[in-house]
């Protein structure tokens, strides 16, 4: 569906808000690289540390672990990044258009019942740098769900805007409104 066709529907176009799935890939490798080299070098310590009980066992689960976890979660990322290629979401007057790899799905302000498990940045070292900072969930009427992370473009203005618009009622004013 045209960016134009949606505007009919949903009001004047106010903004767009697009997900940066080169990042998300780029941290996708990044993980399974990591995973990669802590399985290489966790394997040979665990066979040679068979029997011994200095160090290396300790050494060994260390490096297991950090393979494991890194490649467990690369995959997830980099199933995240093919599963939302090309995420978009296009803020109106009346609701948002959420593109995904060239579908299109239109949700007015009044399909949305809330935001909920909005979460803030973690604190973690470099949680927004591997999107673990602001997320938070878009909850439909019809069941559905919506998750929106840091890889997204001004995911706060985004959450702020549609908190604006289903809870208090005030929608965004598009290019080109008329009072």
């Amino acid at each position: 569906m045209r960016r134009t066709e949606a505007a009919r529907e949903l009001g004047g176009f106010v903004r767009e808000h697009r997900t940066d799935g080169g990042r998300r890939l780029r941290t996708a490798g990044a993980l399974v690289a990591t995973g990669i080299v802590g399985l290489a070098f966790g394997v040979p310590v665990t066979v040679a540390s068979i029997g011994t009980t200095d160090g290396a066992p300790e050494l060994a689960g260390l490096l297991l672990g950090v393979g494991l976890i890194g490649l467990g979660l690369g995959v997830w990322r980099l199933t995240q990044a093919l599963r939302t290629r090309d995420q978009c979401f296009d803020v109106h007057e009346r609701g948002l258009t959420h593109r995904v790899a060239g579908h299109a799905t239109l949700i007015p302000w009044t399909d949305i019942e809330r935001i909920g498990s909005a979460t803030a940045d973690d604190g973690r070292p470099l949680a927004e740098a591997r999107g673990m900072g602001l997320r938070f969930t878009l909850c439909l009427r019809d069941g559905r769900t919506i998750t929106v992370d840091t890889f997204t473009e001004d995911a706060r203005e985004l959450a702020g805007t549609i908190h604006r618009a289903v809870d208090l009622g005030e929608l965004p004013r598009g290019r080109g409104h008329r009072p």
